[in-house]
């Protein structure tokens, strides 16, 4: 029975990685990409409390708090998935997914390496994935329209629609809250895509460069080519081991 309740847990898991622990939101949402990152302007570093909320055209809202560190283009989300809304995970899920060490993630996006690390420490362990070619891209063309006034979070804001467009003429439209009295840091972003709308709230905004330190693989972690190959491993260490490698499968890199 305990197997069966792990694995179960570990198929959960593994079916929330596509939504969360790449480099952007679910269903459709915005992607902290090459595009997004030109939202924030002349504010090339930043930390700040992130709340992901996700509505798909058919379904609940999920809501996904967390913490985002910025610095010239290299991102680093930290996501806790037993604090989120909406998911709707089956009875038990959540409780099993914190003890077994998989509720807590972290993204770390790398353009100038092109990789993408998906850490989780609960595991002690990382996933160092391509970065798809969207979130390495930095040629584009930004065209600002403003809206309105609004205050938001108790910041004076100007509403924007923004529309970012790359080389090959590919536009992204986000509704941008730009804070007047925080360097015009957006302080809210929107987007309606075909799969599901997507806002982002900043707050606690520190406009101070963070660590270098943030954006670097943890030490002592054991390193994988994929999260599949890496949650099995560890599924089967946690349950006692002996069973190996899944065919195909390849031992993490230390």
């Amino acid at each position: 029975m305990k197997k069966s309740i792990l694995l179960t847990t570990a198929l959960v898991a593994l079916g929330l990685t596509p939504a969360f622990a790449q480099p952007g939101p679910p269903a459709g949402g915005a992607a902290f990409d090459g595009a997004m990152s030109k939202l924030f302007g002349d504010n090339s570093a930043f930390t700040a409390t992130l709340e992901s909320q996700i509505k798909p055209q058919s379904g609940d809202l999920i809501t996904m708090p967390g913490k985002i560190s910025f610095d010239s283009g290299k991102a680093r989300m930290e996501m806790n998935l037993a604090t989120a809304t909406g998911l709707k995970l089956p009875p038990g899920a959540a409780a099993q997914m914190k003890s077994m060490g998989l509720d807590q993630m972290v993204t770390i996006s790398l353009p100038e390496k092109k990789s993408v690390l998906l850490i989780y420490p609960g595991l002690q362990s990382y996933v160092d994935n391509p970065l798809p070619a969207a979130a390495t891209n930095l040629n584009f063309k930004v065209t600002t329209t403003e809206l309105g006034k609004e205050t938001v979070a108790g910041h004076p804001c100007m509403e924007n629609r923004v529309f970012v467009t790359d080389a090959k003429g590919a536009t992204n439209e986000f509704t941008v809250w730009n804070a007047t009295d925080l360097k015009n840091f957006p302080v809210k972003i929107s987007r309606t895509g075909p799969e599901a709308d997507v806002t982002m709230l900043f707050t606690d905004v520190s406009l101070t460069k963070p660590a270098a330190s943030l954006f670097e693989p943890p030490a002592g972690y054991a390193r994988y080519d994929n999260v599949q190959t890496m949650m099995q491993t560890e599924m089967m260490k946690k349950m006692g081991g002996g069973m190996g490698l899944p065919p195909g499968g390849t031992p993490p890199a230390q």
